[in-house]
């Protein structure tokens, strides 16, 4: 029998991103997937300030920006076209990162999925966690102690046992772990059947001087978008319906596709009839608006595809997932080191199914205003912007000091955040160690308290408290004498505090608690507010 503390089933890009995370945190883990390999095709390839912030935070940020500047323009635009020759319809973004350093110590970028995937792996591998590729979950069951799993190495035909105290279910969109457990799914449901055409030909010629990172392309024949890399030599088309919008078969063009009709949609799409074409690889792909109904089950976790599915206009998908697992691994961490209460991982369904579900509802709105605009609107939820949906959402659980209940407030616009519990901690540039960082960096694998110049008082109570509860925990205090009177009053401002006022941020970078002054700054309280955060109210 095997053992491990963290079962991972799917060794995607959700799934290796739980690995690194929870390597990170120092939790033993094994990950295991039924392909041979990393991913083939690109599939999620837009990836979002609130998900490099994670990786930023496990040390891989750096790594994927290079590797994603080698293939992408790291500042592209999105647009819309009649075809890559012809008339441009929108410009949706002009600038993938403009005005954004404001708001993040990281920068969105363009990337493959499957460039991607193999520095997961190597970053998740090098910190710990284990990995079984060419292996598949046959069946699992669970109780007050834990989770006992049959797995299968398809190569031998070999089974295994395995027991761990959690599983993460990270197995796709159709989860047998979520169809065994039966967790429902809910929302708009299947909105086509598309495609996904890689392809090779010489778009140079209509990229150049244009910043075109993804191009939607809209006309009578088809609805989908192109990603191309720098040099325009290659990239894929995503089709979501042909012809006639009104007509059901438009939305299933997966059930018809062919070689020689994928290379007639993407000359349509490039918009010249005499261009060289070649085909390399076609995936057939659902486009699927849904959340499940929860995100856990006893000591099983929902998380990626399997927890909630969305068309990738605005390409929340994969991001979505990622932060679920930064989300979800430091709980983890806590819990199997006895630092929490395992009520620390009920937080997890509670505060992150309604940003899925919010997410999903924007992914649709985007999907009927670029791809169908026919559609009908009914119930369709308002445009929200893409600053709001990537590091503006809220919080609310037991974990959030003091707890609070308005779960209609989903999110709250980073320009003028106020630092409230629940929200992600606003990026301020400090000093430590001579080195600049932001405030996000103070707390990937502890919580930390950030504290005003003048409360002092602040940080004694919090260390006692969390020392006398053996709680890891870091202070950072805003010391004039090496923080600037301008850091000291954007502390202020963006958080909303005093300068004796005080902070204390969870290693996902959200607001756990927050005091405007130093009134209550006592041992005794820090021990109150300690023990709601970390599960043992």
């Amino acid at each position: 029998m095997i053992h491990t503390d963290v079962l991972i089933v799917g060794g995607s890009l959700v799934g290796l991103s739980a690995a690194a995370m929870l390597a990170h945190h120092g939790v033993k883990c094994l990950a295991v997937e039924r392909h041979q390999g990393t991913a083939i095709h690109p599939r999620a390839g837009h990836f979002h300030l609130r998900t490099l912030e994670a990786f930023r935070a496990i040390g891989l940020e750096d790594a994927v920006r290079r590797a994603s500047e080698e293939q992408f323009d790291p500042d592209g635009g999105i647009s819309a076209v009649e075809s890559l020759a012809g008339n441009e319809i929108a410009q949706y973004i002009a600038n993938l990162n403009a005005g954004v350093e404001q708001y993040s110590p990281s920068r969105r970028l363009f990337m493959t999925q499957q460039s991607l995937e193999p520095l997961l792996r190597e970053h998740a591998q090098e910190l710990g966690a284990q990995l079984s590729y060419s292996t598949e979950l046959v069946n699992f069951s669970q109780d007050d102690e834990g989770i006992t799993a049959t797995v299968r190495d398809l190569q031998s035909g070999k089974a295994d046992t395995i027991r761990a105290k959690y599983m993460i279910a990270a197995d796709g969109n159709r989860s047998p772990i979520r169809n065994k457990l039966g967790i429902e799914m809910v929302g708009h449901g299947e909105l086509s059947h598309s495609v996904t055409i890689y392809f090779k030909a010489d778009c140079a010629r209509w990229l150049e001087g244009r910043n075109l990172g993804v191009i939607y392309v809209k006309n009578d024949k088809l609805r989908g978008f192109f990603r191309m890399v720098r040099s325009g030599e290659a990239g894929f088309l995503v089709v979501n319906t042909v012809g006639d919008v009104n007509r059901p078969q438009a939305h299933n063009i997966a059930d018809a596709i062919t070689p020689e009709l994928a290379e007639e949609l993407v000359r349509e799409g490039i918009g010249d009839a005499n261009v060289k074409i070649a085909i390399e690889d076609i995936a057939r792909w659902r486009a699927v608006a849904d959340v499940a109904a929860t995100f856990s089950n006893r000591r099983v976790f929902l998380a990626g595809d399997a927890a909630h599915t969305m068309p990738p206009t605005g390409g929340f998908g994969g991001n979505t997932g990622v932060q679920d697992m930064h989300n979800l691994c430091w709980k983890l961490a806590l819990v199997l080191k006895g630092v929490a209460a395992p009520a620390l991982l009920d937080t997890y369904d509670a505060e992150r199914r309604p940003v899925a579900a919010l997410t999903v509802e924007q992914a649709y709105t985007r999907y009927v205003l670029r791809i169908h605009p026919e559609r009908d609107r009914a119930g369709m939820q308002p445009l929200v912007d893409d600053l709001n949906m990537e590091i503006g959402y809220l919080y609310r659980s037991s974990a959030i000091a003091p707890i609070r209940n308005d779960h209609a407030l989903v999110y709250e616009d980073p320009r003028t955040a106020a630092g409230r519990p629940g929200s992600r901690a606003p990026h301020l540039l400090l000093e430590q160690n001579g080195n600049t960082v932001s405030v996000l960096d103070l707390a990937s694998k502890h919580h930390v308290l950030l504290v005003g110049p003048d409360g002092a008082n602040w940080a004694n109570a919090t260390r006692h408290a969390a020392s006398a509860m053996h709680i890891p925990l870091d202070t950072h205090i805003l010391n004039p004498q090496s923080v600037s009177p301008e850091t000291i009053e954007q502390f202020t401002r963006r958080y909303q505090v005093s300068q004796s006022g005080a902070v204390l941020i969870r290693p996902d970078g959200f607001i756990a608690w927050k005091a405007t002054s130093n009134q209550n700054a006592q041992e005794d309280f820090m021990k109150d507010v300690l023990i709601c955060v970390m599960g043992k109210g």
